[in-house]
């Protein structure tokens, strides 16, 4: 699915998921870099997230794919 992440003003990672007009911080990620691991969204969706450089510039979309419901 495509997912945007972001980083708010206050420096919070966000994903957004356009199809279901859904937006919620990133509370848990594997890597610190984000990128190539799981990450958990405050609502409980896991997603994982493709491997990126870690010097990524945010706003992205990527396809990610959810690993839980």
């Amino acid at each position: 699915m495509k997912v945007m992440i972001r980083r708010s003003a206050q420096g919070q990672l966000s994903a957004y998921v356009p199809k279901k007009d859904l937006e919620e911080p990133i509370v848990a990620m594997d890597n610190p870099e984000i990128w190539g691991g799981k990450v958990t969204l405050a609502n409980g969706w896991q997603l994982e997230l493709p491997a990126l450089a870690a010097d990524t510039k945010l706003p992205i979309t990527v396809d990610a794919r959810r690993l839980s419901e």
